[in-house]
């Protein structure tokens, strides 16, 4: 049961990112992607903080004054990493396309198999290879991409889709390790939202009348895609190992693809709908066939 609630988190957490796309793309019409980054996740901070005084207020001291030196080594990582694959990602839409950044994004799938498998010697299920196969290929027919050129932006996604892979799998790590699912998003939203700041000072200039102009953008993906959608992830890889969570989330290219054709009005062609059945199926395969396995052989 408790997989169950863990699957429909990530779920959830899908849905989210998957809308918050448009949020991220149309934002940066009037502030720099430094500026945004920094405001939305301030924002995430905010929204996450009353969450963490109600329900783990007491449960922190407990669980970390046991071992302060692990959470340090695990949450700066994962603040580190988030704001590192942000970044690359909120650039990239300046410098590549929609279709191509979208495509380029879904290698954290296998990049995260391949890194716990090769750096962290964690045993996987088969299902998982064939899963992420259907998956980056689902990815490359929902996008288009085929139809696109290779540009500069391209090459700052796929670093970004490393620092993904990278942060779910020490999101793995950390809620394994600490109960604390608001808490650890509450901290990973500080310090984005302070790294990217500094950025803010390097490279842009703050001008408050501009980013008034976003105001609904940062709000969306900052309360439900900092926040809760972060959140969610946490609650999600509770009960849901690295690999296969990874394979849950590449759910979001069909969120916003659904998303696309019913805001913006663009058209799901063949090979879209294709993608999108393929993703569902690595989803479903990965998560499935482990379970239809384990019974079998108990019959």
């Amino acid at each position: 049961m408790k997989k169950v609630i863990s699957f429909f988190c990530l779920i959830a957490c899908t849905l989210i990112w998957g809308t918050t796309f448009i949020a991220q793309d149309t934002g940066m019409d009037n502030i720099g992607p430094f500026t945004f980054n920094s405001v939305r996740f301030f924002v995430g901070f905010l929204a996450v903080s009353p969450f963490v005084f109600l329900f783990e207020k007491k449960k922190i001291p407990v669980q970390i004054k046991s071992d302060k030196i692990q959470f340090l080594k695990l949450i700066l990582p994962v603040g580190i990493f988030l704001f590192l694959g942000c970044i690359f990602q909120q650039v990239s839409l300046l410098y590549t396309d929609v279709a191509n950044s979208a495509f380029f994004t879904i290698f954290y799938v296998p990049l995260v198999p391949i890194i716990v498998y090769f750096l962290f010697s964690e045993r996987l299920h088969w299902s998982i290879w064939p899963s992420v196969l259907a998956c980056v290929t689902g990815g490359y027919l929902l996008s288009d991409f085929n139809n696109s050129a290779v540009r500069f932006g391209d090459a700052l996604v796929l670093i970004g889709a490393l620092f993904w892979a990278l942060h779910i799998i020490y999101i793995g790590k950390i809620i394994q390790r600490f109960d604390l699912p608001f808490f650890i998003a509450l901290i990973q939203n500080l310090i984005v939202a302070v790294l990217s700041f500094i950025l803010v000072m390097l490279f842009e200039e703050i001008d408050f009348s501009k980013i008034k102009l976003e105001t609904i953008e940062i709000l969306y993906a900052g309360v439900l895609s900092g926040g809760a959608a972060f959140a969610l992830q946490l609650f999600g890889q509770r009960n849901i190992s690295a690999a296969p969570a990874a394979i849950v989330m590449s759910l979001e290219g069909v969120v916003a693809a659904i998303a696309a054709w019913i805001i913006l009005n663009q058209i799901l062609g063949l090979n879209n709908i294709i993608g999108c059945t393929l993703i569902l199926f690595g989803v479903l395969f990965s998560q499935l066939y482990p379970i239809y396995e384990s019974k079998a052989k108990n019959i």
